[in-house]
């Protein structure tokens, strides 16, 4: 397996530090608000690398973290007049919410900022330890990137017009604002009444500190994998090698890969232009969780990725192809009678390329390509009569095996209820009573229930719509 590495921008084998263990720790959000689809679009092509890893029988430890102190989450808090806790909790329940629509698989470990400050400060006091932390006459405590040759490694930073000796208080900053970044942030009024004790006086981490520690904390001085969007790799990533390494003496990560950014009908997300969508508003309007996966993992992480209402209505319609192209393999493989131990041919070489594509930088383009290929191939096989029933039954194991990675083709919510089973009973018995009426009606209480009925040479068939 080939992935684009950015910290040496070239594409690298993949080899885990640990023999067969992936460690791997991802940028969770913020949790301050509800999540945006473009916040999404990053945890969504972790969920794919972490089920790719797992279908090359990997083991993986995934951490992602959940930032539940900094700048904005405090400013939420005192505005709503409620505890830090409280107030994050909201959003921390709405996320893991989300997740599941989505069909995230869950991590390892979620650690929150919170729960791991001793951890922090326990860091800061070996960067104190080094000689790369320094104490600010405010009480603050800074990372000197002076005293880190290494610094701006991963952004490819020139650092020769750098100002010694410049600091940023904020967590976040521009890539022009190079410069010492709070490890530790003394209280202030905008914090309120939150704060920890410290070595250094009452106050709290800066964001950056976070990630190190709890990484560190659940994966080890050294792991092999870090993700996020590519808005992370300056400041914060860039910050976390630097502390990092300068508090250990030794390589922070092996591999960084880093998700493109998305964009709504081609034009950044925004509040003001109308284009900013959570989960909940797109759910809102009738799409499912499964066809936002869709849209989400149907370009190339690296590349840019254009949401968009007619995307999602694309994805309805490729699933949908995809659900009919199931359903017609399963009646197939019902029918019975076949013998057959090896996929037709056109299956087997769809199932090569969508390996292929997944070991050369998880290219999910092309593993869709190999999908819809098979689908196009299978059709054709089942028209003329060319596929058996034992080879449909293989092929229907061979979209489950793809399915562990992209994580939408098993229909959700497929399963009959007894209420549908007995009104389908009902309707067959009114159509051989030549009641058409009842039948239609039946048909249309069915289709109000989310269930069309077709009628075939084997019987009444169920779908769900």
């Amino acid at each position: 397996m080939k992935i684009y590495n950015t910290l040496s921008r070239q594409l690298e084998d993949f080899s885990p530090i640990e023999g067969n263990h992936v460690r791997m720790y991802t940028c969770g959000p913020t949790v301050y608000n509800y999540a945006h689809i473009g916040n999404y679009r990053a945890y969504v092509f972790e969920d794919i690398l972490r089920r790719y890893f797992k279908y090359c029988g990997y083991r993986v430890t995934q951490v992602m973290n959940l930032t539940d102190v900094d700048d904005k989450t405090i400013k939420g808090a005192r505005q709503a007049n409620v505890s830090l806790d409280d107030y994050t909790r909201t959003y921390k329940d709405a996320f893991f919410s989300d997740l599941k629509i989505l069909n995230v698989e869950p991590a390892e470990q979620y650690p929150s900022a919170t729960e791991h400050i001793p951890e922090m400060i326990a860091l800061i006091q070996k960067l104190f330890d080094r000689g790369v932390a320094y104490k600010s006459d405010d009480g603050s405590v800074y990372f000197s990137i002076a005293r880190f040759p290494q610094y701006g490694k991963l952004a490819h930073l020139d650092m020769t017009g750098l100002r010694a000796g410049a600091r940023v208080a904020q967590d976040e900053y521009e890539k022009e604002s190079a410069a010492d970044f709070a490890l530790w942030k003394a209280a202030d009024e905008n914090d309120g009444d939150i704060s920890w004790d410290s070595p250094w006086g009452k106050g709290r981490p800066g964001w950056h500190i976070e990630c190190s520690a709890m990484s560190m904390k659940y994966l080890g001085e050294t792991f092999d994998l870090h993700t996020g969007g590519i808005d992370n790799i300056f400041p914060h990533h860039e910050d976390e090698i630097a502390q990092s390494e300068a508090a250990t003496g030794k390589p922070f990560v092996k591999y960084w890969m880093h998700c493109a950014h998305l964009v709504v009908d081609g034009k950044k997300m925004s509040k003001s232009l109308g284009n900013f969508h959570t989960l909940r508003d797109i759910l809102a309007r009738g799409y499912s969780g499964r066809e936002v996966r869709y849209v989400l993992v149907s370009a190339q992480y690296s590349q840019t990725l254009n949401f968009s209402f007619d995307a999602l209505n694309g994805a309805r319609a490729s699933l949908a192809r995809l659900d009919e192209f199931g359903d017609r393999l399963r009646e197939k493989a019902g029918a019975g009678g076949g013998t057959d131990d090896r996929l037709p041919d056109w299956a087997a070489k769809a199932g090569e390329k969508f390996k292929s594509a997944l070991e050369n930088d998880v290219n999910m383009p092309e593993a869709l390509a190999a999908l819809f290929d098979m689908v196009h191939d299978g059709n054709r096989a089942l028209d003329t009569g060319g596929m058996s029933a034992g080879q449909a039954g293989l092929v229907v194991r061979l979209i489950a095996d793809f399915d562990r990675v992209l994580g939408f083709l098993a229909k959700a919510g497929g399963e009959v209820d007894e209420k549908v089973n007995k009104l389908a009973e009902l309707r067959q018995a009114a159509r051989k009573a030549k009641n058409w009426a009842e039948s239609d009606r039946i048909r249309d209480e069915l289709a109000g229930l989310g269930w069309e009925i077709r009628d075939t040479p084997q019987g009444p068939k169920l779908k769900k719509l």
